[in-house]
């Protein structure tokens, strides 16, 4: 893929679109790709991560296993994992597995952080987006409050 092929693919992940596409030519010029062969673990749950990845081709199953008491999910191509990584040490809650031969870009959190720098505004677009979901998610949590106070 051509780096303009990145940064257009970099615009369909929902968390990178608004950052804009100058900040996300700097990430797809600093980001690695990583390949996986079918069921190879990219991290176990538990462990601390210090980049994010998005799967390029092919899917990852994650596991909570024993960890948490979640179910199981798979992600395809687009599907962002460990964007909090991106900002800060993140304990992975889940063990990814390549679930067929996958195709990886690795964002480290040093290389985010620094195009943050860089790209003030992509900052600013970005506290929105994680504001919006996180009020989202407030409301969700009040919601659910609601109907078990009803029973």
């Amino acid at each position: 893929m051509t780096l303009e092929d990145d940064v257009a693919f970099f615009e369909r992940v929902p968390t990178l679109a608004p950052l804009g596409r100058q900040a996300l030519r700097v990430l797809a010029i600093g980001a690695d790709t990583k390949h996986l062969a079918s069921e190879t673990v990219l991290h176990y749950a538990g462990e601390i991560a210090d980049a994010a990845y998005i799967v390029q081709n092919g899917s990852l199953l994650l596991d909570p296993g024993t960890f948490s008491e979640g179910k199981q999910y798979t992600l395809g191509p687009g599907s962002l994992i460990g964007e909090l990584a991106l900002m800060t040490e993140w304990v992975a809650s889940a063990t990814a597995i390549a679930r067929e031969p996958t195709v990886l870009i690795r964002i480290p959190r040093s290389l985010f952080r620094k195009m943050l720098e860089g790209y003030p505004n992509a900052a600013d677009k970005l506290r929105d987006v994680l504001a919006a979901r996180l009020n989202a998610s407030a409301q969700e949590l009040i919601a659910v409050k609601r109907k078990l106070e009803e029973k």
